[in-house]
């Protein structure tokens, strides 16, 4: 039974918060790894570094946000190799730590006598990241900039998944090589994309080119690189290599003398600048911050603030046991996507910056280069994508939400558009694996179109007539304002006309199928559509018709400065056209319906659970929880699409409906260590490695057994077991901020700020 315990608040001490929790959770390994797929992730701002010791040398992957090619793959920046001579890593003596903390990675090693230490950090303010080495013995360093793109690349054919061309690129199609040449004693490089585009084919391919002087274009004249320098270093020459299956050519830099200390930088620039004169002009400019002696202490501080907004320690006391990794993976993903804090574009969920050589992921792809992610570099797969930035909510990440926000924003006249061009009608129409400006993925649109095919959807199975999506990322923008007070003026507009799309676009639906648009109770038909990518040809679909109602309830309770009184009634008329969400029963056990009816079932999602999360229409303590619970036990295919993989979000599901044993089982497995060396290196799942969107909803599922939240009202440990300790500080709206630490069963710390928040708290034990 559970019991609520209220009342018992106003005994438990308002305890000072603990301090963080310092370098328990801190990645130390003690030997060199095997190959790039044992990295370590290092990175601040938008770069990520995958870190790694390999028979003696420093090897080092770029990654940077942005980094798009003509295809729209995302492209590393290059590979770096460090090697000292004497060299000290190739002795027995060895360690690799991540500081988690302070968001940096150090490399020791002693060997015949020398030691040295290689510290490795990225300045979360300014892109460039730092490689400093020290030594007790003067070494000579020879440092190395390594690229397979020295030359012009075939695309072998899968290859071409990792950018928008994905099954059906043209022929002999190519990476095109980067320009890199010694430069003002470092290396330069850098990659312009060529004058058209995969964007030109898109638009043209889906009849967009009347107004393809007024779409977004994010490819044309982008420039990106950087340049690889380090104090007293000079060119040494050239050299041809192999790594693991891929060749490349190194552009090696020297030490002038043997010294005790040595520093190197790599500064990285991506400008839409059509000129690469312009862009290096632009880079060179900003090479005096990376001499910035605070550099460090301010990217420190930074560190600090971030890691005091939130955390999730469980079991503290029982380090390395299965339960305390659950804390500490949580840490270290969270660190992973602080890595893109300050991108101009959103995390990718297949891999963010933080991917490596394909052939560790999927060894029957020999031939494919580092910068191959599966599904796409600059396709956004909105399904995957909000998993990753649902956690950044309640772990008061704002910062870090912002670009998956502004990407929506940008892209918003290109979906507008293609209302105007294929229906004639307002709103904007988002579909699922759209690119990023906003039009459908070249491939899943589909190239063997029937001729008279509605060119507003896509002709693909999985994918036609899933609309609904965006409303989440709606959700989140009104959520900054719930939770923050933030202003959100430049972010109505995008909400109003995502819904608007719907309630536009099926009556222009329900009017070519009938001179009567609404049924016998004035409710229009939400037909075609979908529930999620499983429930095709669906009828009424059940996430759909909940990211509706709960959307516009949302819009309906801002302040006026938001909502004009005019927006009420027409908010209230569309609310009163809409459907009730349909049921079902199994077994005489009344369950939610994935839609009113539908023509086939194409994946393994549960879209009728969506009206628990991330709807909240059924959740503890409201109405029809119990119809919400049959639907999580009996329903045939939800009970057959169960799982902890990927995307799937069963964990969460569990832990909004308070069953402890089922949101602990999935939970665990979500957050268990990934079995590769760095613990968070989830997947591949349904994606790649690591997978973003299994980290993010292991995180979501992890903060809803401890926190869930309804308007004012604070449930704490909803869904948690009284037999584990945790710590944890969350956020919940009206800029409030709940710390609790629960020991042996009790609750010994509870801090609610603002302090009188503390009354809208409901605990739950068992």
């Amino acid at each position: 039974m559970r019991r609520f315990f209220s009342f018992l608040l106003f005994f438990i001490p308002l305890l000072v918060s603990a301090q963080p929790y310092g370098s328990e959770y801190d990645i130390i390994w003690n030997s060199s790894s095997r190959n790039s797929s044992e990295s370590m992730p290092c990175g601040g701002g938008d770069i990520g570094l995958n870190v790694w010791a390999e028979n003696g040398d420093i090897l080092i992957y770029v990654g940077r946000s942005g980094n798009l090619n003509e295809d729209n793959a995302l492209m590393k920046s290059g590979r770096l190799r460090l090697t000292l001579s004497p060299n000290p890593f190739n002795g027995k003596v060895f360690t690799q730590q991540l500081h988690l903390q302070q968001g940096y990675v150090t490399i020791d090693g002693e060997s015949n006598g020398m030691k040295a230490s290689v510290k490795i950090w990225v300045d979360v303010f300014n892109p460039v990241a730092h490689m400093e080495i020290t030594a007790d013995k003067k070494v000579v360093v020879l440092a190395a900039y390594e690229s397979w793109r020295y030359k012009d690349r075939a695309i072998v054919p899968r290859e071409n998944f990792a950018n928008s061309w994905k099954w059906a690129p043209p022929k002999n199609n190519i990476y095109r090589k980067d320009e890199i040449s010694f430069s003002n004693g470092g290396v330069l490089f850098y990659h312009k994309n060529t004058e058209r585009t995969i964007f030109d084919t898109t638009v043209t391919q889906q009849g967009m080119d009347e107004v393809k002087g007024e779409l977004y274009n994010p490819l044309s004249g982008l420039v990106f690189g950087g340049f690889f320098t380090g104090k007293n270093f000079i060119p040494a020459g050239e050299a041809n290599g192999k790594y693991v299956e891929t060749d490349f050519r190194a552009w090696k830099l020297k030490s002038k003398v043997a010294s005790k200390k040595h520093s190197l930088i790599l500064a990285l620039h991506t400008e839409q600048s059509h000129d690469t004169a312009k862009w290096q002009q632009s880079l060179f400019a900003k090479l005096p911050v990376a001499d910035d002696k605070k550099a460090f202490e301010k990217s420190q501080a930074w560190w600090q603030q971030f890691w005091g907004r939130s955390f999730i320690y469980v079991d503290k006391q029982k380090k390395d046991s299965a339960t305390w990794e659950l804390g500490r993976n949580f840490q270290l993903f969270r660190y992973m996507l602080a890595c893109n804090a300050k991108g101009a574009w959103p995390t990718k969920f297949n891999g963010g910056l933080f991917t490596v050589d394909p052939q560790f992921t999927d060894r029957g792809n020999r031939e494919l280069t580092p910068d191959y992610r599966n599904w796409g570099g600059g396709v956004h797969t909105a399904q995957n994508q909000r998993l990753v930035y649902f956690p950044m909510i309640k772990n008061g990440d704002w910062d870090l939400l912002q670009p998956q926000l502004d990407f929506y924003i940008r892209i918003q006249k290109n979906a507008e558009l293609r209302s105007k061009v294929y229906w004639n009608h307002g709103g904007a129409c988002f579909t699922e694996q759209m690119e990023n400006y906003g039009l459908p993925n070249y491939a899943e649109y589909g190239t063997k179109r029937p001729v008279d095919y509605d060119k507003g959807v896509e002709y693909n199975a999985w994918l036609e007539y899933e609309w609904d999506t965006v409303l989440e990322f709606c959700l989140m923008m009104l959520e900054e304002n719930a939770y923050t007070g933030n202003d959100i003026s430049n972010k109505i507009p995008f909400i109003e006309s995502c819904v608007q799309f719907f309630y536009e676009h099926y009556y222009y639906e329900a009017k070519k199928r009938t001179a009567r648009p609404f049924d016998n109770n004035g409710k229009l038909t939400f037909y075609p559509g979908s529930g999620a990518e499983t429930f095709k040809v669906a009828t009424n679909s059940t996430a759909t018709l909940a990211a509706l109602q709960t959307i516009i309830k949302r819009l309906q309770s801002l302040p006026e400065r938001y909502i004009s009184t005019e927006k009420q009634y027409y908010y209230d008329s569309l609310l009163k056209r809409t459907p009730s969400i349909s049921l079902t029963s199994f077994n005489g056990h009344t369950t939610i319906a994935p839609a009113k009816n539908w023509e086939r079932v194409n994946n393994e999602e549960s879209p009728q659970l969506y009206t628990v999360f991330p709807w909240s229409i059924y959740g503890i303590g409201k109405p029809g929880l119990d119809t919400a619970i049959n639907t999580w036990k009996y329903d045939t295919l939800v009970q057959k699409f169960k799982s902890h993989v990927g995307w799937k979000q069963d964990n969460i599901w569990a832990a909004r409906l308070g069953l402890v044993e089922d949101a602990w089982k999935y939970n665990r497995l979500k957050m268990q260590n990934s079995g590769r060396r760095f613990p968070a290196f989830w997947g591949p799942g349904f994606d790649w490695v690591p997978d973003h969107n299994w980290g993010g909803s292991g995180m979501i599922g992890m903060q809803e057994m401890l926190m869930q939240t309804d308007d004012k009202r604070i449930l704490l440990f909803p869904a948690w077991s009284n037999d584990k300790d945790v710590h944890f500080k969350l956020h919940a709206p009206y800029k409030t901020t709940v710390e609790a630490e629960l020991k042996d069963g009790k609750v010994i710390l509870l801090k609610v700020l603002p302090e009188e928040r503390k009354k809208d708290v409901e605990l739950f034990l068992r």
